[in-house]
């Protein structure tokens, strides 16, 4: 290790050339580095010019460092075969470091909401330990200024960071669909205040019925949870009663259908065995929902 340059940083710090190896990946890093075409140009760029930005990383008792800023960097340059890069050594504690690290980080583009809302609460959770008091009020106090403060620097309003923090209680496959675009952020965080077990049957209930929840649906689902009615039938009700177009008339080719009836069935009680038929189908979907809990 070597040190490469000290222009630009503070006396007490140094940017020094640090083996790839001993770079630990930040522990609970909430942003996810991607193999994608921005990591190539990344990886071609170092190739040719090294590495122009200094990552950021504290030292650890063991002798590694702990990496708070540049984990695309570091992997752009495994990927160029670089066995060092260059660092700027700060000593911080934990509590500081994981401030300085969502602050680095979510100034880029393209993050994704479950990366926001870890990144939010990691935040949060850190400066209400460095501000930590005992007596009750001073708590609640410290806890609004935190929020405050989270969202002033992240250029954002207190409602919105709370938000956020919100989508930590979904399940992971609900989180999931949030940051695929399938469920919209109002629905999400209605949904977040459902039970374990209450959002576990709605993912269900999404795969059966190939549907997600409206944010009017979400309201009423996380209503009927806070009085206790939430079941399979309520939530099943919910989600099959809307997404439908208010004037909606499905019909089916007859020359399609006619062969599945005995020439003597009239039109209408075609219709009345097709329902009959459905109805179950419904009650066999909901027997292997039953099944499988």
């Amino acid at each position: 290790m070597s040190i490469i340059n000290q222009q630009n940083t503070p006396s007490s710090e140094s940017i020094v050339s640090i083996p790839i190896s001993k770079l630990k990946d930040f522990a609970d890093h909430p942003f996810t580095v991607k193999d994608d075409e921005a990591m190539q140009q990344t990886v071609e760029s170092i190739r040719e010019y090294g590495v122009l930005v200094p990552a950021i990383a504290r030292p650890l008792e063991d002798g590694t460092y702990e990496l708070i800023s540049g984990h695309r960097r570091k992997h752009a340059c495994e990927l160029a075969g670089l066995e060092t890069m260059p660092v700027i050594v700060r000593d911080l504690d934990r509590n500081a470091a994981i401030i300085v690290m969502v602050d680095s980080n979510l100034q880029r583009e393209n993050i994704l909401p479950s990366e926001r809302a870890k990144a939010y609460k990691m935040k949060l959770e850190a400066i209400k330990r460095q501000g930590a008091r005992h007596d009750l009020t001073s708590t609640q106090i410290a806890q609004k200024l935190s929020v405050e403060k989270v969202a002033e620097e992240a250029g954002t309003s207190k409602d919105q960071v709370r938000r956020y923090i919100r989508l930590n209680e979904l399940e992971p496959e609900l989180l999931q669909m949030v940051d695929e675009g399938k469920i919209g952020m109002t629905p999400a965080v209605e949904i977040s205040y459902l039970k374990p077990e209450e959002q576990k049957l709605l993912i269900e209930t999404i795969d059966s019925e190939q549907a997600t929840p409206s944010f009017s649906q979400a309201q009423r689902m996380k209503r009927l949870s806070q009085e206790g009615k939430l079941n399979d039938d309520a939530m099943l009700d919910i989600m099959m009663e809307q997404k439908k177009p208010e004037t909606w008339d499905l019909k089916l080719p007859m020359d399609k259908i006619r062969k599945y009836f005995p020439r003597s069935y009239t039109p209408q009680r075609m219709e009345e065995t097709i329902i009959k038929l459905l109805d179950m189908w419904m009650k066999q979907q909901k027997k292997k929902r039953d099944q499988q809990r």
